[in-house]
């Protein structure tokens, strides 16, 4: 099957009856809108197959970056700037919601929707039946991790970090710390030997992006005085959350 082939089929078997879009660029929009919508639920295996296939693709197609592409900016420490969903490391964090399934808003650009749709349907179901287990909204500041299934990584670690209102509260400070130290204990339980963190709670959670990124540097040096052995990376999207990464590891390893 060509993509847009592939790009029709998941769109009919998602919204039974839907006239598919014309072009391939409304085709894909129209068919992450579906995903980002859709709720948790049984598909064919068939919708799978093919799905699987293009989401596959659609990794080779972006470009699949590893550690040996990154920054280095200490001793296990990575800055990177770009798409999370195309990182082929342990583990990736995301930044979730306490529903922990999703971002159901068509197209948004959060990295919880981002993860979600490149990941592909199953990431959303699995995280529905841990949900239906715990029986309630995730408390901000923990961990769940689930198999990363289409994307590059081999895990998704999710963490609810706090959400600012106002000025900035020494609690939220306290539930931005936990939700690091949360995701790195999750990973050395699991073994693993990378994780990839975005930037947790300073998108639509307002947290302000300076202070959050000196609390997760700070979070992370005390993880790896403390033998942690996990290499992390910090993984940005914008320019200015660059800057800050790499004003804050300069300042701290050229005064050692």
């Amino acid at each position: 099957m060509t993509r847009a082939e592939q790009l029709d089929f998941m769109i009919s078997e998602l919204a039974e009856g839907i006239q598919t879009p014309e072009t391939e660029e409304d085709k894909w929009t129209a068919f992450r809108s579906l995903v980002n919508t859709r709720r948790p639920g049984p598909v064919s295996r068939r919708f799978l197959e093919v799905q699987d296939a293009f989401l596959h693709e659609e990794a080779r197609r972006k470009g699949i970056i590893t550690i040996d592409d990154m920054e280095k900016a200490g001793d296990g420490l990575y800055v990177w700037q770009g798409d999370i969903t195309a990182l082929a490391v342990d583990a990736v964090v995301n930044a979730a919601n306490s529903g922990m399934t999703g971002c159901y808003c068509p197209c948004h650009g959060c990295i919880d929707n981002a993860i979600h749709t490149f990941a592909g349907v199953q990431l959303r179901n699995a995280c529905a039946e841990m949900m239906a287990e715990q029986g309630g909204p995730e408390p901000t500041g923990r961990a769940k991790i689930t198999p990363a299934f289409n994307l590059p990584s081999r895990y998704v670690i999710h963490t609810v970090g706090p959400i600012v209102k106002g000025r900035v509260t020494e609690q939220d400070r306290a539930l931005l710390r936990a939700c690091y130290r949360a995701c790195l204990a999750a990973a050395e339980a699991h073994g693993l030997g990378s994780i990839a963190f975005c930037c947790i709670s300073t998108g639509e959670f307002r947290f302000p992006g300076p202070e959050a990124a000196e609390i997760a540097v700070n979070t992370v040096l005390e993880y790896r005085k403390g033998g942690g052995s996990c290499r992390v990376v910090f993984n940005v999207f914008q320019d200015r959350d660059l800057k800050i990464y790499r004003r804050l590891l300069n300042g701290i390893y050229n005064a050692e």
